[in-house]
């Protein structure tokens, strides 16, 4: 069926679907609007559209295509026109593969994003979760799903502008997903972008101004774009598998890797900033993340290693799982770890000795520790780290570029020796080992921790299992948000464990 001219046509699917074709269905151009009681546009084999209006209010999906048999068949190619969709489940689902080159979208799919999204972290996945299913074409259509782009084996956006509002994942692919341009304006009640295997940016704008998590798959790759994230949980999770943000979320380690190599990122995450299941390399592009305030997640998060070699990253967040780059890495940098928390809009700023800055950073919440890592950091120079004060540069999610830094206090003053320099009020400190009790996930070979973070392993070597147990069931608590880390604290005083240095 191809569909073309000037003119309007208008569709009540008042008892199924809206326009359905067998096998082709093809739109070059005309106003088209759309009621049905399921599905808007069906097109078997092929659904394409060059050009039109297309307006849809949709009881099932909006735009889909069904051919689950032939691996060739079931696509969406979308090449141009103007979409406003609202639709009861998906608002574009392609049985395979989904190409948008270019049009302007409007899609809000199972009434849109909640007004706030609870950090669900450490919970069981609901039914909507579709965890534990084969990441095949024919299960992909038999749960049901609010999402705003879904397609079973690919996702490529190369262009267009999408205002996506979801309940559930935004974009998603049961396999990949690549976006080397357009402009995407995002707001999900789940992930912003999941990916089951992984995904390409390299161009285009991105903002998430509302996720779960903001972009997850098992290997993520950062080029270009710049891209905005906001998330009640972690902001960029290498993670893997079918909606991997639940209990079953962790990925074979050695394919599991954040790669940045471009770019402008910046997140802004109640749980960890960058999470890595695996490892996270960084070879350029600019990095800011604005990370959790509560001690059990950290703004950067990763098992097992974190290589530094070039590009620009400044990290706040809390202290008591704040990790630093590994210290293989080939460009310098610096965690420094406060004695008390620093209030939201505290300004940091460090220069070297003859007083050339390397960075002054507003941070948008309260943090306690700071990850900064330079290309202007050099070893055997002398540095200063300075807090409060003002800058008269221009600011961007709370970096500043040229102007003056003013008014501020010395907080430490140190000279890089290593990779990784860890700092505290007193100077030049080493790191701690992460502490580990059985069951709460310890890896072997997990960088060292600051002073003034978790505690050593040891620590906890003399503790009965049922200690061990609710000391666990505590620190779960916190990391979930359903208590303070000062109510965290007091109960594990109340057991007998004090961690030296934790606020």
């Amino acid at each position: 069926m191809t569909i073309n001219g000037s003119g309007k046509l208008i569709v009540n699917g008042n008892y199924n679907n809206g326009i359905a074709s067998k096998d082709e269905l093809r739109i070059t151009g005309g106003n088209i609007q759309i009621d049905a009681a399921d599905d808007g546009l069906i097109g078997r084999d092929l659904l394409a559209v060059k050009d039109g209006s297309v307006t849809i209010n949709a009881g099932g999906d909006g735009i889909k295509s069904t051919n689950d048999k032939d691996p060739s068949k079931g696509v969406i190619a979308i090449e141009g026109g103007t979409f406003n969709i609202k639709a009861v489940n998906d608002g574009i689902q392609a049985e395979t593969s989904l190409f948008i080159a270019d049009g302007n979208f409007t899609i809000a799919s199972g009434g849109g994003s909640p007004e706030t999204i609870a950090n669900r972290e450490g919970s069981m996945p609901g039914p909507d979760k579709e965890q534990g299913q084969k990441n095949t074409a024919a299960t992909s259509t038999e749960t049901e799903s609010a999402k705003g782009l879904k397609a079973a084996v690919e996702v490529a956006i190369g262009g267009g502008t999408l205002e996506i509002d979801s309940s559930d994942d935004a974009v998603h692919s049961n396999n990949s997903i690549t976006i080397t341009d357009g402009n995407l304006n995002i707001a999900s009640g789940d992930d912003g972008i999941h990916a089951d295997s992984s995904i390409l940016i390299n161009g285009g704008n991105i903002n998430i101004t509302k996720s779960y998590e903001g972009i997850e798959s098992k290997a993520i790759t950062i080029a270009e774009g710049d891209i905005h994230v906001n998330a009640s949980d972690d902001g960029i999770n290498i993670g893997g598998g079918n909606d991997g943000s639940g209990m079953d979320m962790q990925a074979d380690a050695k394919d599991s890797l954040l790669t940045i190599s471009g770019g402008y990122v910046y997140v802004n995450s109640q749980g960890d900033g960058l999470d890595s299941n695996g490892s996270i390399s960084m070879t350029d592009g600019t990095v800011v993340v604005s990370g959790p305030t509560m001690n059990g997640n950290g703004s950067l998060d990763y098992d097992q290693s974190f290589e530094m070699s070039g590009g620009f990253l400044i990290a706040a967040g809390s202290s008591g799982m704040a990790q630093a780059a590994s210290e293989e890495s080939t460009q310098n940098s610096v965690l420094m770890t406060f004695s008390e928390t620093k209030s939201v809009g505290t300004v940091v700023h460090l220069e070297d000795s003859k007083g050339n800055g390397v960075v002054t950073f507003k941070p948008e919440k309260d943090y306690q520790s700071i990850f900064i890592s330079s290309p202007k950091l050099k070893k055997n120079t002398s540095y200063t780290l300075y807090s409060e004060g003002s800058s008269t540069g221009n600011e961007k999610d709370g970096l500043y570029t040229d102007g003056d830094y003013q008014d501020g206090t010395k907080v430490v003053e140190f000279k890089i020796s290593d990779s990784v320099t860890w700092l505290d009020e007193s100077g030049i400190t080493t790191a701690k080992s992460e502490f580990g009790p059985e069951g709460m996930g310890n890896p072997g070979d997990r960088p060292a921790r600051p002073e003034g973070g978790t505690p050593p392993d040891d620590m906890f070597g003399d503790l009965d299992d049922e200690t061990k147990e609710k000391l666990q069931a505590i620190m779960e608590k916190e990391r979930a948000g359903t208590i303070t880390s000062e109510e965290a604290q007091a109960q594990l005083k109340e057991l007998g464990i004090e961690f030296p240095g934790r606020k």
